[in-house]
């Protein structure tokens, strides 16, 4: 299964209590994101499940596929539609053989032999960065070069991600992305909905 990772919205809970988060996620659905991302690094699994199960309420309305950083247990327990997995978590073929072929798998990539393994490991699409520096994780930054490198190495769709705004997004035009994965430019956003539907019609103008 082939995602449509144009505009992928990727959540961060932190300071916000879960009622505001399932309303930045209904705005960013209203907005025009393709894909959500449920990021939640220091929740117990029970409280991890609830919020992907409310989260997923909202998803569900608008047809947008929700997806689970890192936990299969969460995302098979509330149907996510699939799970994303970084290069420290479980590797992506074990996460297909307990998902299964309908779901979708999505992989961290940051040099274009991660890429390729992942992609024949199974995964869907992939996410590659941090293109920016940025205030929600700390990681090594990957350069345009390798992600041209990337996104001419393999069929599955590839999402920049890291630091990425608005504002600078103009850098990754001729780059070979599928679309961008967001997490400040939406959550820290005044207004979501806004903010979501000028980042969709500014990628669109790029890819």
């Amino acid at each position: 299964m082939k995602p449509d990772v144009t505009l992928y919205f990727v959540t961060d809970s932190t300071g916000i209590d879960d009622a505001k988060l399932s309303d930045i996620v209904e705005k960013a659905c209203k907005g025009g994101v393709t894909l959500v991302q449920l990021r939640e690094k220091d929740r117990c699994g029970r409280d991890f499940l609830a919020l992907a199960s409310q989260i997923k309420t909202v998803t569900d309305r608008f047809n947008i596929p929700l997806i689970i950083n890192d936990r299969v247990d969460i995302a098979l327990a509330c149907d996510a539609a699939g799970v994303h997995v970084g290069n420290e978590d479980i590797p992506v073929s074990d996460v297909r053989k307990l998902i299964g072929p309908e779901k979708i798998v999505g992989a961290t990539a940051k040099s274009v032999e991660q890429a390729v393994k992942a992609q024949e490991a199974g995964a869907d699409y992939l996410g590659v960065g941090a293109i920016f520096p940025t205030s929600t994780k700390e990681t090594i930054l990957t350069d345009m070069e390798t992600l041209k490198k990337i996104c001419g190495e393999v069929t599955i769709p590839v999402c920049a991600i890291g630091g990425i705004s608005y504002d600078n997004c103009y850098v990754l035009e001729k780059s070979g992305i599928d679309g961008i994965a967001v997490v400040s430019a939406i959550v820290k956003s005044p207004d979501p909905e806004k903010a979501s539907r000028e980042l969709a019609e500014r990628i669109l103008s790029i890819i």
